[in-house]
C-alpha cells in the first residue's frame, strides 16, 4: 500500500513511496505468544503481512494472523510503529487474542507455535522481538527506527 501518491508526474518522481505492514501480536490468557517460522528465511515473527489497498487495518491485521496461523482473532490495540529505514516499510503491530481456530501451517509458515517472552527473546531477531515486548507493556504505543536486524534509534 503506498502512503501517498500524486497524480502529478513532477511530484511521483520526489514523492518516496513506503510500503505499509500489519502484525498482530497474539496473546494467550497464559501469556503465551503466538509466533511463526516464516518458510522463505526460517526466522521467527509474530504473523503479518503487506496491508492490501481497500482493506482497513483491523481486518489485514485479522487476515494475516488467520492465513498464517489458522487462528482467528480480536485485535484489541495498537502497541507500535516501526520503520525498516533500508526498506521503506512501515510496519504498525496490534496486540490481539485468540477467539477461535486451531494452529496450522500455511505456505508462509514452517512452524506455528505459542511461546513464553523468554522464548521470544532467545528465538526471535530484535526488530521482532521488541514488537512482542513492547506489546506485552501496559504503555502508548512505541515508534522505532530499524536497519532491518536492529535498532536504529529508539522513540517513545
Amino acid at each position: 500500500m503506498l502512503l501517498y501518491m500524486s497524480s502529478s508526474p513532477s511530484l511521483q518522481a520526489s514523492t518516496p513511496l513506503h510500503s505499509v505492514s500489519v502484525a498482530g501480536v497474539v496473546v494467550r490468557e497464559d501469556g503465551r505468544v503466538l509466533a511463526i517460522r516464516r518458510a522463505d528465511n526460517g526466522t521467527w515473527e509474530p504473523p503479518g503481512g503487506v496491508l492490501e489497498l481497500g482493506e482497513t487495518v483491523e481486518d489485514g491485521v485479522r487476515r494475516e494472523v488467520f492465513e498464517e496461523t489458522g487462528i482467528l482473532v480480536q485485535v484489541d490495540r495498537l502497541t507500535g510503529v516501526y520503520k525498516n529505514m533500508a526498506r521503506g516499510i512501515v510496519a504498525l503491530v496490534f496486540r490481539c487474542h485468540p477467539e477461535s481456530g486451531h494452529e496450522r501451517l500455511s505456505d508462509e509458515s514452517t512452524a506455528v507455535d505459542w511461546l513464553t517472552p523468554d522464548e521470544v527473546i532467545a528465538q526471535m531477531g530484535e526488530v521482532y522481538a521488541v514488537r512482542i515486548t513492547d506489546a506485552l507493556q501496559d504503555e502508548p504505543p512505541h515508534v522505532r527506527a530499524h536497519d532491518g536486524r536492529t535498532l536504529t534509534m529508539s522513540g517513545s
